[in-house]
């Protein structure tokens, strides 16, 4: 019969503790600090995509087909996925190129299969899609450039995660670049739900932000669903304090033949 001593046990112990923190620590480690480490080649990753997406290519398709976004200028090209299918449901994929430890290139689709990879490519393979979603958003509030705002669109389709309060605060910080601000604002405006539109209303009230941004935030209220985007606007209309957000209100209402868009009309061309 074999038999342990105290020693050995010990040391047995002690590897069995060792492989696993070893097991604990690697999926702890970030995103971030994950693709920090590959400073020149290319990072991939994979996540759980929002049901109803699906994609071909660099279409992208939402909510069960109803809204189609092209990914770059081919909406037929795919250098890092291959499909076999018109509409591909999940996951989604996200590419990064590195260069100089520098992002040089953010691409992303959703279905198909990964293209076999080169050995410049660093597969982390399937991430939760939160934390997908908060590597993206930080993208978004600290890359210069286009990589900041081709971070958004991602984001928000990583399942189950809320980044619409992220967005709100990217569109109103003047510190992150304007193409990030405005992508944000359109991004809100697609999303269902209070929360988004009310956002929209305090970018839209803030003086402080680029008037750009807020006729951004004007455009994105049109977008929502008439029972929440006219009464916004209707509110833009009447108590904004900068005549040209007024207009773009008044603009986008005339689009809206809504009934209580001409009440508004006429209680402006009338009144004394």
């Amino acid at each position: 019969m074999k038999t342990f001593t105290m020693t050995s046990v010990a040391r047995t112990m002690g590897i069995v503790l060792a492989a696993l923190s070893v097991a604990a620590v690697a999926p702890a480690q970030s995103i971030a600090s994950r693709v920090a480490r590959v400073s020149n080649g290319t990072v991939r990753m994979s996540f759980k995509v929002k049901p109803g997406v699906c994609g071909s290519g660099n279409s992208i398709w939402r909510n069960g087909g109803r809204g189609r976004t092209t990914w770059g200028d081919n909406w037929n090209n795919s250098r890092d996925v291959e499909y076999d299918i018109d509409c591909s449901t999940g996951p989604a994929r996200l590419v990064l190129d590195r260069r100089g430890g520098e992002i040089t290139d953010v691409r992303f689709y959703v279905g198909g299969q990964w293209r076999p990879a080169g050995s410049d490519v660093t597969d982390l393979g399937m991430v939760p899609a939160g934390e997908a979603a908060a590597y993206l958003v930080s993208l978004a509030q600290s890359e210069r450039g286009s990589m900041g705002e081709k971070a958004v669109f991602p984001a928000t389709l990583a399942d189950s995660a809320d980044i619409w309060p992220a967005l709100i605060k990217i569109a109103r910080n003047p510190d992150v670049p304007r193409s990030t601000r405005n992508q944000s604002v359109f991004w809100l405006g697609q999303a269902a739900g209070d929360a988004a539109t009310r956002g929209l209303n305090d970018i839209v009230a803030d003086n402080g932000v680029d008037r750009e941004v807020r006729e951004s935030a004007v455009f994105a209220l049109s977008q929502r669903p008439r029972d929440e985007g006219v009464p916004a606007l209707i509110s833009v209309a009447r108590t904004n304090k900068d005549p040209e957000i007024r207009k773009k209100a008044l603009f986008w209402l005339g689009q809206s033949h809504d009934p209580r868009a001409l009440d508004l009309f006429e209680e402006l061309l009338t009144k004394k």
